[in-house]
């Protein structure tokens, strides 16, 4: 499903998040339809609208993208260049049953966390971001408080 012109622009391209969604010892992948990641499973994720924060942003990828409800916890990895910046998640499985998108990824599947780590169409940003989440590093979320927080962050609190 190809973006209408008002979400191309109103997505901030110059942010990112992705999340590492860990369930019973299998992480959360999708296989990549596009760009350098085609044909790889890498963790869901995708670009900042303006007006959210990156927790919201990851909330609603996760959603679109996979069909299942995730909360944000821990920041586990930060990814920065001259343009742009990527953050990387560890997040809490909500609900949902796991499918593609049928756009942005081919399948999505729950795979062992061993598994994960050995299979060679798994990048190797992705298998780091499965080890910082398996290892309980990173920080802690602290919200941005704020008197008009954005919809989807008050529906997941």
């Amino acid at each position: 499903m190809a973006m209408t012109q008002e979400e191309i622009n109103n997505t901030n391209w110059s942010q990112s998040v992705a999340g590492v969604c860990i369930k019973d010892g299998k992480v959360l992948l999708a296989r990549h339809t596009y760009g350098s990641g085609n044909g790889r499973l890498i963790i869901p994720g995708g670009y900042v609208k303006y007006g959210e924060v990156p927790e919201e942003a990851l909330i609603r990828e996760y959603l679109e993208e996979t069909g299942v409800r995730v909360k944000a916890g821990r920041l586990i990895g930060m990814r920065f260049n001259a343009k742009d910046w990527y953050a990387v998640f560890a997040v809490e499985y909500v609900e949902g049953e796991a499918r593609s998108d049928g756009d942005e990824n081919s399948e999505v599947v729950w795979m062992d966390t061993t598994e994960a780590l050995k299979d060679d169409t798994v990048p190797g940003l992705t298998k780091t971001m499965i080890e910082c989440t398996l290892s309980g590093t990173g920080f802690e979320l602290t919200p941005y408080q704020t008197s008009h927080p954005g919809y989807l962050y008050t529906q997941q609190s």
